[in-house]
């Protein structure tokens, strides 16, 4: 396990949004940032699963970690959430925009709901969260971080995965943007691009066969060797949401091992699969989907 290179109080004086913070990185991240002083507030659109997240990540600090039911695409919800925080909490100090969609499928056989249910969690959502907050903090003489969490499809683009890499690559550009307009203000807005990191149910949607011979999560493609920790990117995400480097702006930072660099690491791997394949995969991911759900509704 890598441990921490900073104080316990780095980040006592931060009040920090984490928008899919139920599950996944997001999930992990918290429980980090609570351990080094944070206040955090959880957004998802699972109350169940948004308490249970909750109540791990403040187990060190109970009472530090706040939960709203927020759909990050509609920005009636965000604007009304990141006010409420305001009102009751007091300003923001950081936003790590984390929600995301993603699945494996040949890109013909999209539907345009099923293009919009992940380009709308990433992209709109995204841009939500940045202009509820930023506005704020521009109107109020407040300086912020806004941090997305990116992978470096946003480079590359990747096979497979389109609406994903789109949706991500177009937060990649608001992030270069943004910086460049709210600098002034003193906002910053950076980005993370990790390689692999095993986190439940979306590693499973990340690997639709069963060979470790394709895809972009296999450690034998990493030149490192290995998979990428929750507490490597914590480190790298407490990093930009401190006052470590208010000169760093408009940048996207990959984390990845090495692995973009020596491949990409891409699911190019994955044009060999025939419709058979394809399928089997689709199966899988639906068995996945209803195993996370019934567990999540126990």
């Amino acid at each position: 396990m890598t441990s921490s290179p900073y104080r316990p109080d780095l980040l006592a004086d931060k009040r920090i949004l984490i928008t899919g913070g139920g599950t996944g990185l997001g999930r992990g991240v918290a429980r980090h940032l609570v351990e080094h002083g944070a206040e955090v507030h959880l957004w998802g659109r699972r109350q169940a699963v948004l308490e249970e997240a909750a109540a791990e990540a403040s187990a060190s600090r109970p009472g530090s970690v706040h939960v709203h039911t927020v759909d990050v695409r509609q920005f009636d919800q965000v604007d009304a959430a990141v006010e409420r925080i305001w009102q009751e909490q007091g300003p923001l100090t950081g936003v790590l925009n984390n929600a995301a969609a993603n699945f494996i499928a040949p890109t013909h056989t999209l539907s345009p709901r099923a293009f919009e249910a992940v380009t709308g969690t990433v992209m709109h959502g995204s841009f939500h969260t940045a202009l509820a907050t930023g506005r704020r903090w521009i109107e109020q003489g407040l300086s912020g971080s806004i941090v997305s969490t990116l992978t470096t499809w946003v480079w590359t683009g990747s096979a497979f995965v389109v609406p994903s890499a789109m949706g991500k690559a177009a937060v990649h550009a608001m992030t270069m943007s943004l910086a460049v307009e709210w600098a002034k203000y003193g906002i910053r807005v950076n980005a993370l691009a990790p390689g692999p990191i095993p986190t439940e149910y979306a590693w499973e949607m990340l690997n639709p066969t069963e060979s470790s011979a394709v895809g972009a999560t296999q450690a034998d493609q990493i030149p490192a060797g290995r998979t990428g920790t929750v507490e490597e990117l914590a480190n790298l995400t407490m990093f930009l949401l401190s006052d470590a480097c208010d000169y760093l702006t408009g940048q996207t930072i990959a984390m990845d091992g090495g692995q973009m660099l020596a491949g990409p690491g891409t699911f190019a791997g994955l044009t060999g699969m025939s419709d058979e394949d394809w399928a089997q995969a689709r199966e899988k991911s639906m068995a996945a989907t209803a195993a996370s759900k019934a567990q999540r509704s126990v």
